[in-house]
């Protein structure tokens, strides 16, 4: 801007200045703000998440207050237990425990659920499936390398269940999360018999719940989630729960 055109709005301000007793003058250009984004400000960014270790606990298990940030409406009951047990959809990788397939006894259940109304040989385990958020199972593995190990195997398993005949359930495409150095899940969502007419997940639809391999440090997991959740939230409760874990 040229020095003549400067001096003409300074003094066009400094004269409505004098008809209104106050001067006005130019107001500065902000950057825009998403619609829906916070301004960022420097030094408020989420610590990295250190990696776990030592025995697990309840405190490493997904919390219910994670399913209502994601939108779900209905109140969870929380039910844990410790010992053995299924791990996954049996109608997959077959009727086995965590201990029949990585040894041990001593995992962590976790599960989620929207009625008082649950097995007697698994409190962690609604009697109605549709009353079932999610459930959780999770154990230490002693070091990293064979948490990362099992966690492996975990997810080796369940690949076989991206290809179903036609009209039988099936899960969708692996997605990897990386959290930070020895904290990562890969999670896969369910689609519905009949979505899958080619004996694979659809292109194009979204997912209604589904299955991650968790690993945290010395800690590994499977979480199941039964709610319909589609990706954005699925993707929001899986890196909460690694991150937990």
């Amino acid at each position: 801007m040229r020095a003549r055109t400067i001096v003409v709005i300074l003094a066009a301000a400094i004269g409505l200045g004098l008809l209104t007793g106050r001067f006005v003058l130019p107001a500065r250009s902000t950057p825009a703000v998403p619609p829906g984004a916070a301004p960022s400000s420097p030094g408020h960014r989420s610590p990295t998440p250190k990696p776990a270790g030592g025995p697990m606990t309840d405190r490493h298990l997904l919390a219910a207050a994670e399913f209502r940030k994601a939108g779900f409406r209905k109140h969870i009951y929380v039910r844990d237990r410790v010992g053995d047990g299924r791990y996954a959809d049996a109608a997959c990788t077959g009727e086995k425990t965590l201990g029949d397939t990585l040894g041990g006894s001593d995992a962590h259940f976790r599960g989620l659920v929207t009625t008082r109304d649950t097995d007697e040989s698994d409190p962690t385990l609604a009697r109605n499936i549709s009353d079932q958020v999610a459930r959780e199972v999770a154990a230490d593995a002693r070091s990293r390398a064979l948490a990362q190990n099992f966690a492996e195997r975990l997810l080796l398993e369940e690949v076989p269940c991206q290809s179903e005949p036609a009209t039988h359930w099936v899960y969708g495409p692996t997605h990897t999360m990386d959290v930070a150095p020895s904290i990562a899940a890969n999670w896969m969502g369910t689609y519905d018999g009949d979505l899958n007419t080619t004996g694979t997940a659809p292109r194009g639809k979204e997912p209604c719940g589904g299955i991650a391999i968790l690993r945290n440090g010395s800690h590994y997991g499977v979480l199941e989630v039964d709610a319909c959740l589609g990706t954005a939230a699925m993707t929001r409760i899986v890196r909460a729960a690694v991150t937990q874990l």
